[in-house]
């Protein structure tokens, strides 16, 4: 049975979506003012893994990230490059997708962006005015904490000494400032703007997640998921409106992934040590090695992002696919041994359970490694057959569905590869070492690494 650590109660609970076989699922996409860091990529590639494991786990899932697209860091930066705000979030939007494409973390069913739901912020907002949750000053609308009893139940914060008039206008702020939050924000001079019902202005940023998230999914939902950083004040704003406007549960499980430090220090510019995806990969780091060290610690402990931590990470990949080239040389269309197969289906239970934890990706990573060392065993005692060497890539490749770590097929196909290796070998029976060389060297630089041994030339893929 799936276990999930629910932040809302604080505790792992056993996983029961509200409609059996369905999940209904939300995560906070990205503010898009500037480029992605690696802090943020590791909460990206956590919602990525539940996602796919759910659907292994053979749930229909809902995914559905928005895009944030106007707050004040957005609207400040386009002014600053003199952007109009849609020029200035496509950028980097595009440039997010194309990061999450590199780091192979598969796009949710539905993207929205907050400017192209303005009417359904209006609309959630008209609705607690109506039911007298808001105030009005300067032209700003403001939800009043007070008047929710249950705001803090996330976060574990006690607020019920807050006295309704203390607002606070930015996005961000720390709970020994909590304030009554901006719903709505007046028109200023120089700022983006709608013309709505509710009078001039533009939304804030925590009704934003709560109009799109039910939209799409429903006044109730079944995961909402973020950054821990977003536990207060986001989600526990988001929670107080939306259970405000409808009366029901707003979301059954929240989940919220860790910090990352950078060398065993925080990450920050001043530090030299913040890295965006494109920094990393300048750097010569293979995009799998970077999402496997992401994935690699429990998502609820904090991980420490360092430069030999890659390596060892690639190290670990290599490790993988070295297996896969073995496993291929041998491979046959036939029936594996039953013992074999029994061990490769209790294996599968084995990663099953340790990602059923809680989504525990260090011990389903052992036992994945486990098994790759079992089957060199077996293959060593000459015990391993073409039908179990089948069994063992068909079984990788099932857990790397869950991973994506694996790197996809170097550009060349294996035909060209052998074409080429029988020119290396036509050169060097010429004599001519140089061309051998130029082949060789051609080779590597798709990714061919190439070993002469006294059964022939071996070749298998690398970074």
């Amino acid at each position: 049975m799936l276990k999930l650590h629910n932040t809302l109660g604080n505790k792992d609970e056993e996983f029961h979506p509200l409609e059996e076989g369905v999940v209904r699922f939300y995560t906070c996409g990205p503010t898009v003012y500037d480029y992605a860091h690696i802090g943020n990529f590791r909460t990206f590639v956590f919602q990525d893994i539940l996602c796919r494991y759910l659907r292994y786990r053979n749930y229909k899932v809902i995914h559905v990230m928005n895009i944030t697209d106007v707050d004040d860091k957005t609207i400040q930066n386009a002014r600053a490059q003199g952007m109009t705000l849609k020029d200035y979030t496509t950028k980097y939007t595009e440039a997010f997708l194309q990061d999450c494409k590199t780091l192979r973390i598969q796009l949710p069913d539905l993207l929205p962006r907050a400017t192209d739901h303005i009417p359904e912020m209006v609309a959630l907002i008209e609705t607690l005015e109506k039911k007298g949750y808001t105030y009005r000053k300067d032209g700003s609308i403001y939800f009043s904490i007070s008047h929710f009893p249950g705001y803090g139940k996330l976060s574990k914060a006690d607020f019920s000494g807050a006295q309704s008039g203390t607002r606070i206008d930015t996005d961000k702020y720390d709970k020994e400032n909590a304030r009554d939050f901006v719903l709505w924000k007046a028109r200023k001079e120089g700022e983006d703007f709608w013309e709505t019902e509710i009078g001039p202005g533009r939304p804030g940023w925590h009704i934003e997640c709560s109009a799109m998230s039910m939209k799409y999914l429903g006044e109730t939902f079944d995961i909402h998921c973020g950054g821990v950083d977003l536990v207060f004040p986001h989600h526990e704003n988001e929670i107080a409106q939306s259970e405000c406007a409808t009366g029901k549960p707003f979301v059954r499980y929240w989940i919220h992934p860790e910090f990352l430090i950078v060398e065993g220090e925080k990450m920050s510019k001043s530090l030299g040590n913040y890295f965006t995806l494109k920094d990393l990969l300048s750097q010569g780091y293979s995009p799998e090695a970077i999402r496997y060290l992401l994935l690699s610690v429990h998502y609820r402990k904090q991980l420490n992002f360092t430069k030999d931590g890659l390596h060892q990470a690639q190290s670990s990949i290599q490790r993988l696919e070295d297996f896969i080239l073995r496993a291929k040389e041998i491979a046959k269309p036939e029936e594996p041994s039953p013992d074999f197969n029994a061990e490769v289906q209790a294996v599968r239970e084995h990663f099953t359970d340790a990602m059923d934890a809680d989504l525990n990706t260090s011990a389903a990573l052992a036992v994945i490694f486990d098994f790759v060392r079992f089957a060199y065993q077996k293959d060593s005692q000459k015990a391993f057959s073409g039908g179990d060497a089948q069994v063992a890539i068909d079984f990788l490749k099932e857990m790397d569905g869950v991973f994506g770590i694996l790197r996809t097929q170097s550009e060349l196909l294996d035909e060209e590869i052998a074409q080429q290796i029988e020119a290396r070998q036509d050169a060097r029976r010429r004599r001519d070492f140089a061309e051998a060389d130029r082949i060789r060297q051609w080779l590597l630089s798709k990714g061919i690494q190439l070993e002469d041994t006294r059964e022939g030339v071996r070749w298998k893929r690398i970074s």
